[in-house]
């Protein structure tokens, strides 16, 4: 008797062992898919900012970096979706914590390894860059001016723009594109064809990026902007970077997330709470499908 339970709590604590390991396992899988995601999304939507700026308009304009990052998301996309959802936002992050669609205890994982990302983006491009960017402003970083180049990296407020003008611009973006993300993946209603979501949640920020850009360049995540502004400050465009448009900084790091959980809560009061239950949704489906004399001896059926 005394050899059983001491087997038992035997396999016991090598239950509980594993259980550690595949949880630490599953972190490590989904963050550094998360971090792949947002390296590769930013990659290629600061190096399309890198050259329309350094470039003079030469090699792109602001289509250019619209393009640039919604194709670049639909490449984060596909790198992470079926791993970590690539979320590649903190806000999106956020949001789904709150409707329990992600565990919190994910939450640090997820935005860790966004910002790991961004900021490892900003070093790729400029080191790629490093010699277009101090031909183009002399060797003189600065956050504002007519060469100004922190705006490669970060996004600023255009001088007419207020903080609290700011801050409902970023809180529109961002709530248009988690209302937007919500209806994509709602499989109840008309949701992005399988296998095309990349494109098709590229295509949403392509959308937002021409129409809801041109206030303070569309950041729309805490993680897109954060990562870059750290990195600008540490290579050399020093504290201004957190200084510039009246400490601008905070704006695109707290207004997404408001914006966010405003856009996903909208979605949900007015389509997703509104869906009919699976049973009615059947019946529905049925009493189209039979022919109309025999819906006349249809019984109501109950859905269990």
């Amino acid at each position: 008797m005394h050899v059983m339970e001491q087997g038992s709590v035997q396999e016991h604590g090598r239950s509980r062992k594993l259980s550690k390991i595949w949880v630490i396992n599953e972190r490590v899988r989904v963050g550094l898919a998360e971090a792949l995601s947002t390296y590769v999304m930013m990659v290629f939507g600061l190096g399309s900012v890198a050259q329309v700026v350094t470039g003079r308009g030469a090699f792109g304009e602001y289509l250019s970096v619209n393009l640039g990052f919604g194709l670049g998301v639909a490449m984060g996309v596909h790198i992470g979706g079926r791993v970590s959802g690539a979320h590649m936002n903190a806000a999106v992050s956020f949001s789904m914590c709150l409707f329990g669609r992600l565990g919190w205890r994910m939450l640090p994982v997820y935005i860790l390894c966004q910002l790991i990302g961004s900021f490892l983006a900003a070093g790729t491009i400029y080191s790629l860059y490093y010699d277009a960017i101090y031909h183009y402003c002399g060797g003189n970083l600065t956050v504002s001016g007519p060469k100004a180049t922190a705006g490669i990296f970060a996004t600023y407020p255009a001088p007419y723009l207020s903080l609290h003008a700011g801050f409902l611009d970023q809180v529109i973006g961002t709530a248009m594109l988690l209302l937007c993300l919500m209806a994509l993946s709602d499989q109840r209603n008309q949701p992005a064809p399988s296998g095309g979501e990349p494109i098709t949640v590229g295509l949403l920020v392509l959308l937002i990026g021409v129409s809801l850009g041109s206030n303070s360049g569309y950041a729309i995540n805490p993680s897109r902007d954060l990562g870059p502004r750290i990195f600008t400050a540490i290579a050399g465009w020093g504290p201004e970077v957190f200084r510039a448009g009246n400490g601008w900084w905070w704006v695109p790091v707290l207004a997404p997330m408001v914006g966010g959980v405003t856009g996903a809560s909208i979605y949900k009061v007015f389509v997703e709470l509104h869906h009919p239950s699976p049973c009615e949704h059947r019946r529905e489906i049925e009493d189209e499908a039979a022919p109309l004399d025999m819906q006349k001896n249809l019984s109501p059926e109950v859905c269990v």
